[in-house]
């Protein structure tokens, strides 16, 4: 007798889902459709991925998603749902606005009124002077100095900034990277003042050197030597700062110079591959540095789409690590991450409209899972942010946090069909850019033939132009427009501030033992000269044998020479 397999219950199910949404697009939207279209034939995604929809168990099906494999509990590889079990029910992010601007002095008033109003960690905001190793009476930082950043070039400023705020309390988080290893040594040696040993700060340096070669230029020395530069901070951490997160890799700088969501993710994971290889190439075990390795990323206005981003990048990075490195150690595993709300976004016109881009993008970074967060400030399309403003950003936390519920589940959007199908479509494309970076041999040769340039450059135009167009709407600038819009009241930067600084500079050297700066000097060059030794410790004794960071930066730029695109 010839009998007919009966289908599994899957495959029932399968089949009925199937029959019932081909009968509902046949007999419920066509007609609807037909009567009332849709604004338009395409929502692109900002990745240029049409959104779908509607997603369902079947579209999840074309992806070979599964909830063991892509999804999982949190706290638990690969970490999908959260690095943490209970995630901000727990151990709600911390609340770390940058700031940084003029003198010492006015730095260190505004972090005294950012923590009186509720921020939780600091976060350092540097002058460009001090990010490119040039002293305040350097004649090309004149002009800079103060001006978007703190000016911080010796152990006294340092000690200013963070005069009367004791660092064993907060955890501090400095932007820095072509001199992050000076900047840090000066936090070290700031905190030791205070009687408070390095392993007990708590903080984090950025001391991604790979993204400034390709999106923010601030860099000094040729890649080879800055890759150990930054590697021998992460070493020297993990010995003596267990607490200290050595290295933040660093998306959100990619995000601003035009990447999409899935470039971003593709090539900061491709960065912390290069710096997580030389390093173990250098002999160090994975193990023993990877659970200090913090990353950076932009959360933008598309809410859904933000936090898949995050997502994707959390359970690719569990994967390289545990796969690719052999991690043993869940923590090292873990992608713990900063975010940032994005400047990009922000529009001089109708400023206060930005308040409103940036909770919808706290929003995302928040559902997204971020361990940090800093949220910009409405007037920074105009000015540095103004005391009202920063306030706001705070509160703008404040109320996501206390207010709005998102903090007391662990996962609120986990298992959404549209969130889960974006988050499987962004991997998907960031494998092909990490995988394209590998068959060059790495990010440093990626960046030395300027693949990651060209590919965001490309992006970042094909963006202005559906702005210009009006493909991508912004309000304010291509979509309900207002003319004649009332003048703002920027903050400045008082001119004696920089005069004050440079008068500090001058006193600073006068005061010193010069043969102590000059032998300090002498034991970093042959450092520098010698690839076996770790550079965090010479620099560190020039730091207290009251060297400057530009004699420091100077003296390894005679070593290494100056890197030109």
């Amino acid at each position: 007798m010839n009998r007919t397999k009966r289908p599994s219950k899957k495959e029932k199910a399968g089949t009925s889902l199937s029959a019932r949404s081909s009968e509902w697009e046949s007999e419920v939207l066509k007609p609807y459709l037909a009567t009332s279209p849709e604004r338009a034939l395409q929502f692109p995604s900002e990745d240029g991925t049409p959104v779908p929809r509607l997603s369902t168990p079947a579209t999840l099906d074309e992806h070979g998603w599964s909830y063991d494999k892509d999804l999982g509990f949190p706290g638990s590889f690969p970490f999908t749902r959260g690095v943490y079990p209970t995630m901000y029910r727990g151990r709600p992010w911390t609340i770390r606005q940058y700031a940084g601007f003029g003198s010492a002095e006015d730095t260190n008033g505004r972090y005294r009124y950012l923590l009186k109003a509720g921020q939780t960690g600091l976060s350092v905001a540097f002058d460009l002077p001090t990010q490119l190793g040039l002293d305040p009476d350097c004649e090309l930082a004149y002009y800079e100095v103060g001006k978007v950043g703190v000016s911080v070039s010796t152990l006294q400023e340092m000690k200013l900034v963070f005069d009367s705020i004791p660092l064993s309390k907060v955890s501090t988080s400095m932007t820095i990277n072509a001199t992050a290893m000076e900047l840090l040594a000066l936090y070290v040696a700031a905190a030791q003042a205070q009687s408070i040993e390095p392993s007990a700060l708590r903080g984090t340096v950025q001391n991604d050197i790979l993204k400034e070669y390709i999106a923010r230029n601030n860099f000094i020395y040729p890649p080879g030597p800055s890759m150990r530069y930054s590697t021998d901070i992460i070493m020297h951490c993990a010995k003596a700062m267990p607490q200290w997160n050595s290295i933040s890799i660093s998306g959100y700088h990619f995000e601003e110079a035009g990447a999409t969501p899935s470039q971003e993710v593709g090539f900061t994971l491709a960065d912390g591959i290069e710096y997580t290889r030389t390093l173990t190439e250098k002999g160090v075990k994975v193990d023993d540095f990877a659970p200090r390795l913090s990353f950076f990323f932009a959360s933008r206005t598309n809410l859904i789409e933000q936090v898949a981003k995050f997502r994707a990048a959390r359970r690719m990075w569990a994967k390289i690590m545990k796969e690719r490195f052999g991690a043993r150690d869940p923590k090292s595993q873990m992608l713990r991450f900063h975010a940032q709300t994005a400047g990009v976004t922000m529009t001089a016109q109708q400023p206060e409209v930005n308040i409103i881009r940036t909770t919808l993008q706290a929003l995302a970074a928040t559902l997204g899972g971020a361990q940090s967060l800093h949220v910009n400030s409405y007037d920074e399309a105009i000015c540095l942010p103004t005391e009202k403003a920063v306030k706001l950003s705070v509160r703008v936390q404040q109320a996501l946090l206390l207010e709005s519920g998102i903090a007391d589940s662990v996962d609120p959007l986990g298992g959404s069909y549209l969130l889960e199908e974006l988050t499987s479509s962004v991997e998907e494309k960031a494998w092909k850019i990490v995988n394209a970076v590998e068959k060059m041999g790495g990010m440093v040769k990626a960046v030395e033939r300027g693949f990651p340039q060209q590919e965001i450059a490309r992006s970042a135009y094909d963006y202005q132009l559906k702005v210009e167009k009006g493909v991508i709407p912004v309000i304010g600038v291509n979509v309900a427009t207002e003319e004649g819009e009332a003048p703002y009241e920027p903050l400045k930067v008082d001119p004696s501030s920089r005069e004050r600084v440079l008068a500090r500079v001058k006193e600073y050297r006068g005061s010193r033992d010069q043969t102590l700066v000059r032998s300090a000097l002498r034991q970093l060059e042959k450092a520098a000269s010698n690839t076996e030794v770790n550079l965090f410790p010479p620099v560190l004794e020039c730091i207290r044998s009251r060297c400057t960071v530009g004699e420091i930066s100077g003296t390894l730029r005679e070593t290494w020479g100056e890197w030109r695109q």
